[in-house]
């Protein structure tokens, strides 16, 4: 197996991850996630590191649930930073089996995923309707935290929050966020 091909089955894997029948609804949204796996996932806040390793570690449980090999997946994988598209899905993936885990619900991975999309203002952004200078301008204000004290412009919106989110890291965010919401 050559490096593309794996780098290739791996953007498969995470696509499938969140874009099953259940959240696309018949569209695709390759363009729109390919792309945010070009973008590196940068921070300012030292905790949202934490997001930047769940975003690599990503790569191993693909290795893992795919059945390669961890010295193949840091030779082939593992040569480059944390996309935006993984530390998104690995922190959808850390909400549903850490937090809102419901065997009555089933697996939520993709709503939590969407939620974040949508807030980002990029819901619309499927290969049709696809808009790359967009995508880049609101993927610059999430990273730049230039959105709205309350978050929206960014991963998640509140009501209330306790304190600017501009200045939070990204795990209070998103539990202040479900705290007010009725997903259950």
């Amino acid at each position: 197996m050559t490096k593309d091909e794996l780098n290739d089955q791996y953007f498969n894997w995470m696509y499938q991850l969140v874009c099953d029948s259940r959240y696309a609804k018949g569209l695709s949204y390759r363009k729109l996630l390919h792309h945010l796996h070009e973008i590196d996932f940068t921070y300012t806040i030292p905790m949202d590191g934490n997001r930047w390793e769940d975003g690599i570690d990503l790569r191993y449980r693909f290795g893992y649930e795919e059945g390669y090999i961890q010295p193949m997946i840091a030779s082939y994988l593992d040569d480059r930073s944390c996309s935006v598209l993984e530390m998104l899905i690995a922190l959808s993936i850390r909400c549903e089996e850490h937090i809102m885990g419901d065997p009555n619900a089933g697996n939520r991975t993709g709503q939590w995923f969407w939620n974040m999309i949508v807030n980002l203002g990029l819901g619309s952004m499927n290969d049709i309707h696809y808009n790359e200078k967009f995508i880049d301008k609101s993927i610059s204000r999430f990273l730049n935290r230039e959105y709205q004290k309350d978050g929206t412009g960014g991963l998640f919106t509140v009501r209330r929050p306790k304190k600017d989110m501009r200045s939070t890291e990204i795990w209070y965010q998103m539990c202040w966020y479900l705290a007010e919401t009725d997903i259950v």
